[in-house]
């Protein structure tokens, strides 16, 4: 039972799902198993993946932050701008990756201490963020970067099919998931987003951790921005349009509990790697990007269902296994019910 149980968790199916994509791609899907494809779709999600990293942690406090997307373009324009006056490479990132948490801060004062909410602080600040670079450069875009810039956007991580793009992703991640299961600060989120009343109550300084996670999501969107920078070779006003639409879904198909509180990174991982194989194979069958968002949002809204019903299966196992222990006890657990101590 216990193993039937595990095997009806929304990760595991996840899990199911994107191997089954992949050796379906692999037999059925011409190009797709090269060595320059497999980086290619990598290098593609590297900016993707990094973002959904502080949303996770947003959304299971039960804020959200549309301002993804713009923060990364901002920033990669203040990078471009900084390398046309001749600033070095490594101060240059350097004010950039402050810049980005500055940006992340205005987000976080205006909910924290104006009690604004999220969703509609960051819708503005989406747009303002993104009128700022207009303002800055206009319509023109900057493609003179340093060697050492455009070389970490393009080569490889020694003879391996693996980006240097993806590496930041690969760092931070472990340590994202850590400190969500394994350390205070990650009840403490949790805690905010299951009863935000409640937390405060028992001492948790709510305000001051939803303030460093806002702060947290702008650094981050910063180093996105950097990684674009130097994958693209390119600063302009309008990069990563419709990005956050992206991260959104994949951290909702990951089994992250729109109302806060639930959900852990393992299922986000899972949902990274299959619309990362997704967009891949529609590419490589040559359907377009307007299509491809489609089959996106379809993939969000049938997961949704399929959640439900994996669920309930989850349910129905935990309680005959409940009933065939001594006592007849319920455990108190179900799909998205993912505490710290759950890994």
């Amino acid at each position: 039972m216990k193993r039937l149980s595990w095997l009806a968790t929304w990760d595991s199916f996840l899990g199911v799902v994107t191997i089954g994509l992949v050796l379906y791609a692999v037999i059925f899907v011409p190009g797709f198993a090269t060595s320059f494809n497999i980086s290619q779709a990598i290098a593609g999600m590297s900016e993707k993946a990094l973002i959904v990293l502080p949303m996770v942690l947003l959304i299971i406090a039960r804020e959200i932050d549309l301002s993804v997307a713009s923060m990364l373009a901002l920033t990669s324009v203040v990078l471009g701008m900084l390398v046309q006056a001749s600033v070095p490479l490594l101060p240059a990132t350097f004010i950039v990756l402050l810049f980005g948490g500055m940006l992340g801060a205005f987000n976080g004062l205006m909910v924290t201490w104006l009690g604004l909410p999220s969703l509609v602080v960051t819708l503005g600040t989406l747009a303002m963020f993104r009128g700022i670079g207009y303002i800055l450069i206009g319509s023109r875009s900057i493609n003179q970067f340093p060697d050492a810039l455009t070389d970490f956007g393009i080569n490889s991580v020694g003879e391996t099919p693996l980006p240097w793009t993806i590496v930041p992703f690969l760092i931070l991640a472990p340590l994202f998931a850590v400190v969500l299961q394994r350390t205070p600060i990650g009840r403490r989120i949790y805690a905010i987003g299951g009863n935000p009343d409640a937390a405060l109550y028992s001492g948790v300084k709510t305000q001051k951790q939803r303030f460093w996670l806002f702060v947290l999501s702008g650094l981050i969107c910063a180093i996105a921005g950097v990684v674009f920078t130097a994958r693209l070779a390119n600063a302009r006003a309008n990069n990563a349009v419709g990005f956050e639409l992206d991260v959104i879904t994949i951290v909702l198909l990951g089994g992250i509990n729109v109302f806060g509180g639930r959900g852990r990174l393992t299922g986000v991982l899972w949902a990274l790697c299959l619309i990362a194989v997704v967009r891949n194979v529609l590419g490589l069958s040559r359907i377009g990007g307007d299509a491809q968002g489609t089959v996106i949002g379809l993939i969000l809204i049938v997961s949704l269902l399929l959640s439900n019903s994996t669920n309930l299966v989850h349910r129905v196992i935990s309680r005959r296994s409940a009933g065939s222990r001594p006592g007849g006890r319920e455990p108190f657990s179900s799909l998205n019910d993912h505490t710290p101590e759950q890994t």
